[in-house]
């Protein structure tokens, strides 16, 4: 998927704002920069950004939770918004030497130079995008969630296998679907719909007792389309979309983001990050 939510839609998702538009349809590509940068190599003195001892960040405006808290990157707070100062921290820039710029979505991708470093706004990582850009080890995968209407009586499902009776929907030939199939192997065939809208208006009406789609898409869905609904926990499975810190093409500062990401998840910083911003805003218990 590209991009979680239409901006003129996302003004009325208050907890979900940003998710994805169509659900469980995420890009397993992963970024093919070389990583192999050294940590000397990756320090404010030898990195080449856009101002010398600073690092220039980019993200949309307006920015939503649970990536951005109060239209305000610059605080620290969402999901993004952690998770970019991380990265500096770990470059070895203080908050007050990053610098935070607007940058439209559908440009940030595009062909050409790059006014900021390194761009965080819910990007996926395609190939056809990196034809152009390039974008760092992804700092984000999106886990499969479980919506219910909270009348379902699956609505309070605590693990996968509270889920193997239930009727499941999903959109047929996404992530959600091999999902549903390998990890929790329901004891009857999920009801398989053409498109994200037929998911959404069979969980409105009834027709299943649930449906399974990417976590950002469950934000959007249970905050604007089926406020009635709930999520009821999300599950890990192969095939999830995979956010990276965007970058310029051939950016001298590809391989010492990715290092940095790497670090950040080898220390367990990242799952601390996604931890507090998005599972626990969204409420979305993890069902083993």
């Amino acid at each position: 998927m590209s991009r979680p939510l239409p901006k003129p839609l996302a003004a009325i998702a208050a907890a979900a704002a940003l998710a994805a538009v169509a659900a469980g349809c995420g890009s397993s590509s992963s970024s093919s920069t070389d990583t192999t940068a050294s940590a000397a190599d990756c320090t404010p003195d030898q990195l080449q950004t856009q101002t010398a001892g600073e690092l220039t960040v980019a993200t949309d405006k307006p920015a939503y939770p649970p990536y951005f808290v109060d239209n305000d990157p610059t605080n620290g707070k969402g999901f993004e918004s952690a998770t970019a100062y991380a990265i500096a921290d770990q470059l070895g820039y203080s908050r007050s030497q990053v610098n935070w710029v607007t940058e439209p979505f559908n440009s940030s991708y595009a062909p050409g130079p790059k006014d900021f470093d390194f761009d965080v706004n819910q990007i996926s990582i395609t190939p056809p995008r990196e034809q152009h850009v390039d974008f760092s080890a992804p700092y984000y995968t999106a886990n499969q969630a479980v919506v219910a209407s909270k009348g379902s009586s699956v609505a309070d499902a605590t693990s996968l296998a509270d889920l193997q009776d239930a009727q499941i929907g999903v959109q047929i030939g996404t992530t959600s679907l091999d999902a549903v199939d390998s990890e929790i192997q329901p004891s009857s065939q999920p009801k398989v719909f053409n498109d994200s809208n037929d998911v959404v208006t069979a969980l409105k009406a009834g027709q299943v007792d649930a449906v399974v789609v990417d976590l950002p898409t469950a934000l959007y869905l249970t905050a604007a389309q089926v406020p009635t609904a709930t999520i009821v926990g999300q599950f890990s499975a192969p095939g999830g979309d995979e956010w990276g810190a965007l970058m310029a093409k051939d950016s001298p500062l590809t391989a010492c983001v990715s290092k940095a990401v790497e670090d950040l998840q080898s220390s367990g910083e990242l799952a601390k990050i996604e931890n507090r911003w998005m599972s626990q805003a969204a409420k979305a218990p993890n069902l083993d």
